[in-house]
């Protein structure tokens, strides 16, 4: 295993840390060589191992889960799945959630010593499911935020699509946080400029590139197969709910009021996982960075006594 030592990506950890009372938490990026040549990339929260593995949704990495893992206060990992972040990109496109799933396996069976606690929103959530149904032995339980499959996720996704559909490099990041901005995406300015700077790189030339592979195919025609969180209803419709119904472990549905999960969705959930649990939090889609106490109080909740 390759520990990487630039930390500048940590630098906003301290402010964060101090705003909200809370000890700022050893943290290393660790990098994990894949047979096909490939690699899978990860934050590690925490000395002890990890209790917790924390899945992204499209277009995001692991950094989206910053604020949760400070609330929750416990060891994690949070995966860059493949195609986001610093992991490699998938030539043959296929960012389907079984196959991210193998790589978050042989992550898991890399870096942690104890069945997990899986949270993952969006394609993380659907990824996850994919996870508890081929590799039960990895997964102690499973949270699924603000995702079912089939779900109509066309609003959110097609604003993302016309987002990224414009230039794929810049000349400044500031460039890319006005455009942001302009398309009414992200809070404040600096948390704007905080989420722009984790989630792009500077490339050999000097231009600005977002990290995940999505922004480069936005303006490419896809098979609705590899789309991932822009994916058709259907294409992941019997999939995802064939994974969720073979899970051994127990599942909870976290729905976002102002997301993508609709009460009816919800309630379907529900009807087909009779033994699942649903709740409800006032937050966006991406509940991770809008309501993240509240999320890490759920995480807390589900997992037993244990300290740090």
């Amino acid at each position: 295993m390759h520990v990487a030592t630039d930390t500048s990506e940590f630098s906003y950890l301290p402010t964060q840390a101090q705003a909200m009372g809370v000890p700022e938490p050893s943290v290393r990026r660790v990098t994990l060589p894949l047979p096909d040549g490939r690699q899978v990339s990860a934050l590690r929260f925490g000395d002890e191992a990890p209790r917790v593995t924390l899945l992204h949704g499209a277009g995001l990495n692991a950094h989206t889960w910053d604020t949760t893992v400070l609330a929750l206060q416990q060891p994690v990992l949070a995966i860059d799945l493949a195609g986001h972040g610093d992991s490699s990109w998938r030539d043959d496109l296929d960012y389907t959630p079984r196959t991210l799933a193998l790589d978050v396996a042989a992550a898991l069976d890399a870096w942690t010593e104890t069945p997990q606690l899986i949270v993952g929103q969006s394609l993380g959530g659907l990824t996850g499911a994919a996870l508890a149904a081929a590799r039960p032995d990895l997964v102690a339980e499973l949270i699924v935020v603000d995702i079912t499959p089939g779900i109509d996720t066309t609003a959110g996704p097609a604003a993302l699509r016309e987002f990224y559909a414009g230039p794929t490099d810049f000349e400044t990041r500031d460039e890319l946080v006005d455009r942001a901005i302009s398309f009414g995406f992200g809070g404040a300015r600096a948390d704007t400029e905080r989420g722009v700077f984790l989630n792009t790189r500077v490339r050999p030339d000097g231009r600005i590139e977002w990290k995940h592979h999505f922004a480069h195919l936005a303006a490419q025609t896809l098979d609705a197969h590899h789309r991932g969180d822009a994916t058709a209803p259907s294409a992941l419709h019997s999939t995802g709910w064939q994974d969720l119904s073979q899970a051994s472990a127990p599942v909870t549905l976290v729905r976002a009021i102002d997301g993508f999960v609709t009460a009816a969705d919800a309630q379907e959930f529900a009807e087909r996982l009779p033994h699942s649990r649903v709740s409800a939090v006032q937050a966006t889609h991406n509940v991770q960075e809008t309501a993240p106490g509240e999320l890490a109080a759920m995480i807390t909740a589900s997992l037993p006594p244990q300290g740090m």
